[in-house]
């Protein structure tokens, strides 16, 4: 058993667990509370920071249960295993007219993890979080009680698991709701910004359309600061791509574990990827992959940035502070000289998650990825904290590899209550952390 394989998408921190147990019958649930150290659930290992690790403890990998259970095509309600990839559900759903109501920028994630981390996606203005999607679930606790969990049946354990990073005992199957898709494709607007300024106008005009986000230059500094590409689409119909062949994309692999991604890469990338749409505004009709999942098409992309592995920091603020706080983390990143070669800029609507610990709140979010530098690299984030804990805003734990405990119990004030509902045997490396 290879313990190195179960990581996190970041690579850091370094943590090992003691042992792997795999699941692949729901009723053939092992006695959790014979374990002799903490368990916590494990799919595909996309967290970016240590919420999927349990160092010294055990893993519970879930990726066995990977059964479809009901499809109820004419009301877009769809319940599997908890261990099913969002991946596996489009292959299944998109020829029959359905999309996933919320999905992340990756669709390799487990429902369970879905579930667990409250994702959010590219709609949250008019779709909320996937836990805002979800109609219920099974949670089995390390008692051996089943927990049937809804907004109106045990809606304690409903609200303390979406969002609950997995430490409230094991999610067996969900349930959801999808939305109609009448094609594979997307009609997508590219918009070049030159500012930040610029950036909330062409949202505010966007406010309509189902799916936005935006690509912000991280290296630009002076009169360039803040420019970026703002992203927008609707699903298209299929009388407007008849004339198109749809062709499955491959996965490629990324072939070297090495730093790729350093100052001079990063600066290169980001001149070029700005300039590469030369008009103001550009139309297309791409597939759903590329617009939803473009990092997905690049199998194992973490190990561009070397074995050290890399940090995101992705954190909201409230809107009515949000231009000049964006602004000094902008300014801060520029001047750091840190590479961070994806950032990506968006706001979340008013639709709040029945989660307790739910991320996503009315306000402009960003994620940035940095590289991991060692002490340079924790130095400046931590100088961004201050900016966000000002600004009034949180961090998102699921992406979290080194947030304090002082700013997690500020920022997540409602923790000691969730606290009430985590299982005795469940426990993370993250949980530990921002708990003691």
């Amino acid at each position: 058993m290879n313990l190195d394989f179960y990581s996190s998408w970041g690579r850091y921190p370094k943590y090992k667990a003691y042992a792997i147990r795999h699941i692949f019958w729901r009723d053939e649930i092992p006695d959790l509370s014979l374990f002799d150290r903490t368990v916590l659930p494990y799919a595909y290992g996309k967290s970016y920071g240590d919420s999927c690790l349990n160092d010294n403890g055990y893993l519970i990998d879930t990726t066995g249960l990977s059964k479809f259970i009901e499809f109820d095509r004419k009301n877009g309600l769809f319940r599997c295993e908890a261990g099913v990839s969002l991946a596996s559900i489009l292959d299944f759903i998109v020829p029959q007219g359905w999309f996933l109501a919320v999905t992340p920028g990756t669709k390799f994630i487990s429902v369970g993890g879905a579930v667990a981390n409250d994702v959010h996606g590219k709609n949250h203005h008019n779709s909320g979080t996937f836990g805002i999607q979800t109609t219920r679930f099974e949670l089995v606790r390390s008692d051996g009680t089943k927990l049937i969990c809804s907004a109106t049946q045990n809606q304690d354990f409903f609200s303390a698991t979406i969002g609950g990073l997995g430490l409230t005992g094991l999610i067996t199957w969900v349930e959801f709701k999808l939305k109609p898709c009448p094609s594979p494709y997307i009609i997508m607007d590219s918009i070049k910004f030159d500012s930040i300024d610029e950036f909330f106008e062409i949202n505010e005009e966007s406010n309509n359309y189902s799916y936005t986000v935006s690509w912000v230059d991280c290296t630009a500094s002076s009169g360039k600061l803040g420019r970026g590409i703002y992203n927008r689409g609707e699903h298209a119909f299929q009388n407007e791509t008849s004339h198109l062949k749809e062709k499955k994309s491959k996965q490629k692999n990324f072939p070297l574990d090495a730093p790729f991604i350093n100052s001079f890469t990063v600066n290169a990338f980001n001149l070029l990827y700005y300039n590469k749409q030369v008009n103001k505004k550009e139309t297309k009709i791409v597939h759903y992959d590329p617009f939803f999942y473009p990092l997905d098409a690049i199998k194992n992309w973490n190990r561009a940035y070397g074995k050290y592995g890399f940090l995101q920091y992705q954190f909201v603020i409230p809107f009515e502070n949000a231009k000049q706080n964006i602004l000094k983390v902008l300014r801060l990143v520029a001047d750091s000289g840190l590479s961070s070669f994806l950032t990506v800029l968006k706001t979340f609507g008013c639709k709040k998650s029945p989660g307790m610990l739910s991320f996503p709140r009315p306000g402009v979010t960003m994620a940035i990825d940095f590289r991991f530098d060692g002490h340079k690299t924790l130095q400046t984030l931590n100088r961004i904290d201050n900016i966000i804990r000002e600004a009034g805003g949180v961090l998102y734990p699921a992406k979290d590899a080194r947030m304090s405990s002082d700013d997690f119990k500020r920022f997540y004030p409602n923790w000691s209550e969730f606290a009430k509902y985590v299982d005795p045997k469940f426990s993370s490396s993250f949980w530990r952390r921002v708990t003691t």
